[in-house]
C-alpha cells in the first residue's frame, strides 16, 4: 500500500481571491494568522524578499531566514482603484500602495478605514495582518 503524499495548501488562505494554493513559503500564512507580516532574507548573500521567496534569484541559494516587517515605512506611491480585476469587484473602491521600509518596498492595500484626504505621499505607515470576513488572510497598510 502506497502512502498518499499530503499537500501543504495553506497559501490558499491568502488574499481576497487566492490564485496560488501551494508554495514553498506556506509558513507566511501561519505567521499572518499570528498577526505577523513576514519577509525573508537569503542567508548566503543578504537579498531581502517580500513577498517571501523560497529561492534567491541572485545567488540561487535556498537558505532563507524569516524577519518581521515592523516599524514604520514611508508611502512612496498609491492609487485609488475604481475598476478591479476578476474576483475583486465587490471590494471597490480601494487603494493600493507601495511603502518603503528601508530594507524592502512592499506593495499592498491601504486599510479601508483611512479617509482618502488623510493619504499623502511620504506619510508614515505600518503593515498589519488582516483577517477578511470570509476568513481569508491578507495584510494592509495603516497609519503609523
Amino acid at each position: 500500500m502506497s502512502k498518499k503524499k499530503e499537500i501543504d495548501d495553506r497559501f490558499k488562505r491568502f488574499g481576497t481571491v487566492s490564485f496560488t494554493s501551494v508554495t514553498k513559503v506556506n509558513d507566511f500564512i501561519d505567521q499572518l494568522d499570528q498577526g505577523k507580516v513576514m519577509g525573508n532574507r537569503c542567508v548566503e548573500c543578504g537579498m531581502v524578499f517580500f513577498p517571501p521567496r523560497a529561492d534567491c534569484y541572485k545567488c540561487l541559494a535556498s537558505n532563507m531566514e524569516w524577519f518581521e516587517i515592523k516599524g514604520t515605512g514611508k508611502l512612496v506611491t498609491y492609487s485609488k482603484l475604481k475598476f478591479a480585476p476578476v474576483g475583486f469587484e465587490d471590494d471597490l473602491p480601494y487603494s493600493i500602495a507601495v511603502v518603503d521600509f528601508g530594507d524592502c518596498k512592499i506593495f499592498g492595500r491601504i486599510a479601508s478605514d483611512i479617509p482618502d484626504e488623510d493619504v499623502q505621499i511620504g506619510m508614515a505607515m505600518k503593515t498589519a495582518a488582516n483577517k477578511l470576513p470570509s476568513g481569508q488572510l491578507n495584510y494592509v497598510f495603516t497609519k503609523a
